[in-house]
């Protein structure tokens, strides 16, 4: 039978946001020093994109309250990417004073989960965020954007292309030309990702797309597979499949950065990323938090593990 082959990409690039989005949702408040040391083990895994906090307000977000501080304190390593999610211009003036010299603005495509969360709708964050290109221009910040609920919203269901598309015309307005559509209510599917996703992707080939999957319903995986048959190759993933906002009903964690890559290296596509020291990352992390985690690879080991242990018994005979 003649097997007629996909063509897939020779490499994919994973960012780490589980310093920002997987701790946001934690009741245990992870000391800086125990920040620290994650991040310390992300970056000896490989990855070179990584999420390491927000600026937002402390009570809002009181897990995410000493980000200054750990970008203030953290090892930077050269070749390293470290930003922070900005809510407004206040936020992007403390993430410049610690340090950081990106920023990610984000912005729910969904009327409705905008104004819950921020009590504006999404045009007029938008029109907020005009402060912030202006002051990164002047202190040379890169600034990326994200649509959150992109894929779905717990309060209107499924979005309209149109709606998404209107917003990603807004950012380019802004000159910002890295975005990405996240899944935060974990709602998306494979289908949905790939039309989408292609669409986005002819329509707007000045854009580096970013795709961001919770794993809510167990289609992450799937949303990746179908992001990178749409021609997408960077997935934000968390350290042991934590996460979840605290303003979305239901929302659980983000597909497991060690899934993520374990699932990519089968499929013979290169991350950069030391699949072993992303485990040991992962269990760090669910040691710290106390409770199980979400990570298939945590619980079930990798495929080379079970077929290496079946070989050593053959062995053993």
């Amino acid at each position: 039978m003649e097997i007629t082959n996909t063509v897939w990409p020779e490499k994919v690039t994973i960012c780490e946001v589980g310093l920002r989005d997987g701790l946001q949702n934690e009741k245990i408040i992870l000391s800086v020093e125990e920040k620290l040391e994650l991040l310390d083990m992300v970056v000896a895994s490989g990855i070179k994109v990584i999420e390491v906090g927000s600026f937002v307000h402390p009570k809002a977000v009181p897990q995410m309250a000493d980000t200054e501080k750990v970008v203030k304190q953290m090892r930077r390593v050269d070749g390293v990417e470290y930003r922070a999610l900005i809510p407004n211009l206040k936020g992007l003036e403390r993430a410049y004073a610690a340090g950081l010299t990106k920023a990610k603005l984000t912005v729910s495509v969904s009327e409705s989960h905008c104004i819950n969360n921020f009590n504006q709708t999404p045009l007029e964050m938008m029109a907020g965020f005009v402060p912030c290109v202006e002051y990164a221009a002047k202190h040379n910040i890169n600034v990326s954007g994200a649509l959150s609920s992109a894929w779905g919203c717990a309060f209107e269901g499924k979005i309209p292309l149109q709606q998404i598309e209107k917003i990603v015309r807004e950012y380019l307005k802004l000159g910002i030309t890295e975005l990405s559509l996240s899944d935060a209510t974990g709602m998306g599917n494979p289908r949905q990702v790939y039309e989408i996703g292609s669409y986005m992707v002819k329509t707007f080939p000045q854009v580096k797309w970013v795709l961001h999957f919770h794993n809510t319903r167990d289609m992450a995986l799937s949303n990746i597979v179908a992001g990178i048959q749409a021609g997408i190759t960077t997935f934000d993933g968390a350290f042991a499949g934590l996460g979840g906002c605290p303003y979305i009903p239901g929302a659980s964690g983000n597909i497991a950065t060690e899934d993520a890559i374990h699932m990519l290296h089968e499929m013979g596509i290169d991350t950069g990323v030391d699949l072993l020291k992303a485990i040991a990352t992962a269990r760090r992390a669910q040691q710290m938090i106390s409770h199980e985690a979400a990570s298939s690879v945590l619980k079930a080991g990798r495929c080379e593990d079970l077929t290496s242990e079946r070989a050593r018994h053959q062995d053993n005979k």
